[in-house]
């Protein structure tokens, strides 16, 4: 089901700046029992987004109506935000574009996330690496060319998600999901400040990690780091966390930190 500028249909001009040149950004929430979990988070990362790509987007009232109807309306689903630019504009150039595009879209939340955290997963590195780029690092912007790959390079091994690294061979998440690890009482994460996304779960996880007993920091590292690791896990808005059980040559058998951020996750 899609909605697009508040109108339920599937098609959109073929000049909108979304089709042309991924200008745009979005974000996926999961709906539970017809309420957004974190809403406010997946707003003020839309809002974060329009501001650094230059997006003149300003209907963020009726935004967050259409998101709220919508959702009150399923049990348990995805609801993907998009904000385009528009239509519009000559070549690069977004001169012209006046009347940013939204669509929102429904889609059932993927099933094997339940057998995922009862039973753990296997990572596997992805030869595609992210450019870096502090311009874009961070947000999620339209363009996904480089998850496409990586997925489909993945979706040729026995792994169940990607270990990527960026462009100059640093620790930087997954195809579609953010990283953590544990040393004894220490959790880590990368810093993406030059690549990667900076995810809903993964404020989450921080913030919780602030009034716990771990101690806490985002480094730029190396694969290497996950070897000396006691603990990995992923995480997104809709798994919403999964704990590693491998990596190539590396095994994690300890739940420790999975086990503290379990409870705070509405499932």
């Amino acid at each position: 089901m899609f909605l697009i500028n508040g109108c339920q249909q599937q098609t959109l001009a073929a000049n909108d700046r979304a089709v042309q040149f991924g200008d745009g950004c979005f974000t996926t929430a999961r709906i539970q029992a017809g309420q957004i979990q974190l809403l406010p988070a997946h707003l003020a990362r839309l809002r974060e987004a329009c501001d650094r790509l230059l997006l003149p987007f300003s209907d963020w009232t009726l935004l967050e109506q259409e998101m709220v109807t919508l959702a009150s309306q399923q049990q348990t689903s995805v609801l993907k935000v998009i904000i385009s630019r528009g239509a519009g504009g000559r070549g690069y150039s977004a001169m012209g574009c006046e009347t940013p595009t939204r669509i929102l879209s429904l889609a059932a939340l993927p099933g094997h996330y339940d057998r995922w955290r009862q039973e753990g997963i296997t990572l596997t590195l992805s030869p595609v690496r992210l450019g870096r780029n502090p311009h874009l690092a961070g947000i999620k912007h339209l363009n996904r060319l480089e998850q496409v790959l990586i997925r489909t390079h993945l979706e040729q091994t026995a792994g169940d998600e990607a270990l990527v690294l960026d462009s100059d061979g640093l620790l930087t998440e997954c195809c579609a999901a953010n990283l953590f690890w544990r040393k004894g009482m220490t959790v880590f994460t990368p810093c993406l400040d030059h690549a990667g996304v900076k995810g809903i779960m993964r404020q989450f996880i921080i913030d919780r990690l602030a009034d716990s007993e771990f101690a806490f920091a985002e480094v730029a590292a190396r694969p290497k780091a996950l070897a000396d690791a006691d603990e990995v896990l992923i995480c997104n808005a809709l798994m919403p966390i999964v704990p590693v059980n491998a990596c190539d040559a590396w095994r994690w058998t300890s739940r420790e930190l999975y086990t503290f951020l379990l409870p705070f996750m509405s499932l």
